[in-house]
């Protein structure tokens, strides 16, 4: 789904910013366009959401056919640009951004260990560490993702963590802010703290936002307010 903003000029330029759904077991539809882009189009952006492989929308049955869910959209994503080939040429190609929660917080935690492409990230209650993730009130999704626990196989634990990959990367600087709930229980929090920790001791542009009242998702209304305004301050920064 492209979704552009108001007052559309197709004679003009916009950043593009790369929505990236959770679940992983789940899809964008009319309720994630109402309500995770109606602040971002309205601020400018052309916003992209892509179902991508393993999403639901094709039944049960194709989900568990693909495993590893979506990681192969990740890799795409490294090759593949969203402006790509004039398919969307309103966008500017060298001011994207990308942002996700939970499974797409995931993505947004391995997009900045493998590459510099994007100019700002956002990753909400993203999981970093996959060895520290068995913490989790939904230990399902890791059982059946990783092929087994963290014992019984670690190294696809190892291989399926964007922190392995943090310490061999030059390319390691996009901008990104990390958020979390405190009593995120499916993603515990300190994924979130070890990944901003990462960024900072690497000398990435970071900035963290932990609600100490919110769990998985940012319900309360001052605080949903605060989280929109923040997430659209960060991405206006690096791409306007």
């Amino acid at each position: 789904m492209l979704i552009k903003p108001p007052k559309f000029d197709a004679s003009k330029k916009y950043p593009l910013l790369v929505l990236l759904h959770g679940g992983p077991q789940t899809m964008w539809g009319i309720r994630g366009v109402i309500g995770g882009t109606s602040r971002c189009f309205r601020s400018g952006y052309v916003t992209l959401m892509i179902n991508r492989r393993g999403s639901t929308g094709y039944s049960q049955k194709f989900v568990m056919k693909s495993p590893m869910i979506g990681r192969k959209s990740v890799r795409r994503c490294n090759e593949r640009r969203g402006c790509h080939a004039g398919k969307i040429s309103v966008c500017r190609r060298e001011e994207d951004g990308a942002a996700g929660g939970s499974y797409g917080g995931y993505m947004v935690d391995w997009i900045a260990t493998h590459t510099d492409r994007f100019k700002a990230l956002v990753s909400h209650a993203g999981v970093y560490d996959k060895t520290s993730m068995y913490a989790t009130e939904e230990l399902w999704f890791e059982e059946h993702d990783l092929k087994g626990t963290p014992w019984s196989n670690p190294e696809s634990y190892k291989k399926w963590a964007a922190s392995t990959y943090a310490a061999a990367l030059g390319k390691y600087k996009t901008p990104t802010l990390v958020v979390a709930g405190e009593r995120d229980y499916r993603v515990p929090y300190t994924q979130s703290l070890e990944f901003f920790n990462t960024l900072q001791r690497q000398g990435v542009p970071s900035k963290l936002v932990v609600f100490p009242d919110e769990g998985h998702w940012v319900l309360k209304p001052l605080n949903s307010q605060f989280w929109y305004k923040t997430f659209i301050d960060w991405v206006d920064k690096y791409t306007k």
